[in-house]
């Protein structure tokens, strides 16, 4: 069994990001970047699957500049078998990635498709959902558990009401969320083995898919400062200043 795991070059999310002086996008020069935290709970519990005898090999694929080799070459340290590149230097949305991930799983045919709920950088939350569509597919989306016991995977996921117990058949499309579990430590070892490990680079034009954005980012700015606390000595002073603010 294949486990495909799509991975996102995101900010590190120990970053303070910091919007371009021109307003046109977040500032990534010189800015540290890494896998989108989620992408690498996916990862980890994908190794963890193969670990424990229920998969042969795990792929980790990435859409972008040739930037994302880095992160290739991370997850290929984590313990990933090989690596897809699919190298473009337009802007991906949601819409856009799925069509490209659908192409990576014609070819491949994975049993799992494993990606993180959200990237931190954009939050949208819809590619694992658009990618199980177009593969006619089920999904289950925020795992915070995995168990497989042959063509059938349960899945238990965080939603609102607490927590959803979900069978679903293999094929299918599985998004992690943050409690699924921790992803390891990379050791300098496993660095120097993950350079020998194949990484295959498609151009997008070549699996024929329109990079195309559906939306059109006019601008962008950061959010607007914090007033400063004020010390209230009662009770009644705090809901006196909430009644004068309108909140009560």
């Amino acid at each position: 069994m294949k486990i495909l795991v799509p991975i996102k070059r995101v900010v590190d999310y120990n970053v303070r990001v910091r919007v371009k002086s021109d307003g046109s996008g977040v500032e990534t020069e010189g800015v540290k970047m890494s896998i989108n935290p989620f992408d690498e709970i996916a990862l980890e519990e994908a190794l963890r699957i193969k670990e424990a005898g229920k998969a042969e090999e795990v792929i980790v694929c990435s859409i972008g500049g040739k930037d994302c080799q880095q992160q290739l070459r991370t997850g290929l340290a984590m313990g990933a078998d090989r690596a897809l590149h699919v190298v473009t230097d337009d802007e991906i949305q949601p819409l856009a990635a799925a069509r490209a991930l659908l192409k990576l799983v014609e070819k491949e045919d994975p049993k799992i498709v494993f990606l993180g709920k959200q990237a931190i950088d954009d939050d949208c939350n819809q590619t694992g959902q658009m990618l199980a569509a177009l593969w006619q597919r089920p999904q289950a989306t925020f795992a915070s558990k995995v168990d497989l016991d042959g063509d059938t995977a349960t899945v238990t996921r965080e939603v609102d009401a607490g927590l959803e117990t979900l069978e679903v058949d293999l094929p299918a499309v599985l998004t992690s969320d943050l409690r699924l579990n921790e992803p390891r430590f990379v050791k300098l070892p496993d660095i120097m083995k993950a350079k020998r490990k194949p990484l295959e680079e498609i151009a997008l034009a070549e699996l024929g898919v329109d990079a195309g954005p559906s939306l059109r980012m006019t601008a962008f700015e950061p959010p607007p400062k914090r007033s400063g606390g004020r010390m209230l000595e009662s009770v009644q002073e705090l809901v006196d200043e909430l009644k004068n603010k309108g909140l009560l």
